[in-house]
């Protein structure tokens, strides 16, 4: 793995990028995707409960420093964060960017929606603290990628509609989009994001043109992470066929079958607005209630397409062992 260009430039062992996840991540995770070679990564939302949620972008930001220094006394590998931009009015990045430089964080996961997701000045600052750039577009396209690129971006990840969480509104499979993007990139490597969840998935990606992978869903089930066991054994016992797909801001959402998703489907039948079932869908609060705190009556598990191939509730280093194998 020493010539992979991903495991150059992010500074580890393993192309295993994990995914943010949101309020599913926590320093015990992210340690345990770094230690195991892989870069893990902190969500917006990381080490955060319903109790401990803070709503001003200052304490959010001193929350993340909190769990970016339990994260240092876990592991002395690289791992990174999620930022979140928006080209206007953005009171959020800026405070979170700060603790970011001053912490020493190796890398950022820069997810980009919609017109002007691409910031060059934000860009340009990350580069200047030396901090690595995985630019992950919601709907990657050929043009996006080029621009990120051109940015300064230092990996790019293709998204296909396999993936869990917030699903691209372009709806084409990873086995379509990573090729493509393979293809529209310059020079910088590219990773694969969507399904893919143990060996066979990831030699596929690399047979596509990736020279690594991104995966979120694996590692909800694995013993380090925070979500109930309720929901890990959901999750091992489920496959793709099991999920329920429903339109909602900003496109599509995925889920497992429950009393708030089998709603939510009814609405979208019904002919509901999109901005309807996202006020029905109560935005990441339904995440957390569903996967961190195993209400399905009122929340949501969003998962990838891929979970029929997760067998067991495996520790993360077996997982990234799989990816790489």
């Amino acid at each position: 793995m020493k010539t992979n260009r991903i495991c150059q430039i992010l500074g580890i062992e393993k192309p295993v990028i994990q995914g943010p996840l949101s309020w599913l991540t926590d320093a015990r995770l992210v340690a345990a995707v770094s230690n195991a070679g892989g870069l893990g990564v902190l969500g917006p939302n990381a080490g955060l409960t319903a109790q401990t949620a803070v709503s001003t972008p200052e304490a959010t930001a001193e929350k993340m420093r909190e769990e970016i220094r339990k994260t240092k006394k876990l592991t002395e590998k690289p791992f990174g964060v999620n930022l979140i931009p928006t080209p206007e009015n953005d009171i959020w990045t800026p405070p979170i960017l700060k603790v970011i430089k001053e912490e020493g964080v190796h890398a950022v996961v820069y997810t980009g929606y919609g017109e002007g997701a691409i910031i060059p000045a934000l860009f340009d600052e990350l580069k200047a603290a030396g901090i690595a750039i995985i630019y992950r577009d919601i709907n990657p396209t050929p043009e996006n990628t080029r621009e990120a690129e051109r940015a300064g971006a230092d990996i790019i990840v293709a998204t296909g509609f396999d993936e869990g969480g917030t699903l691209p509104g372009n709806v084409l499979g990873t086995f379509s989009i990573v090729p493509m993007i393979a293809d529209a990139v310059e020079n910088a490597p590219v990773l694969a994001a969507g399904g893919i969840v143990d060996k066979r998935t990831a030699r596929a990606a690399h047979a596509l043109g990736a020279e690594g992978v991104f995966a979120g869903s694996v590692f909800i089930s694995t013993e380090e992470s925070r979500v109930p066991l309720s929901i890990k054994e959901k999750i091992v016992a489920a496959n793709g066929l099991d999920l329920n797909l429903f339109r909602t801001l900003p496109d599509f959402y995925r889920s497992l079958p429950g009393k708030l998703t089998s709603k939510l489907v009814e609405m979208d039948k019904a002919g509901a607005s999109k901005e309807e079932i996202g006020n029905a869908m109560g935005g990441l609060r339904g995440l957390r209630l569903g996967m961190l705190e195993g209400n399905t009556d009122e929340g949501y598990i969003s998962l990838g397409t891929g979970i029929g191939s997760i067998k067991t509730i495996t520790p993360v280093a077996d997982v990234v062992e799989q990816l790489t194998a």
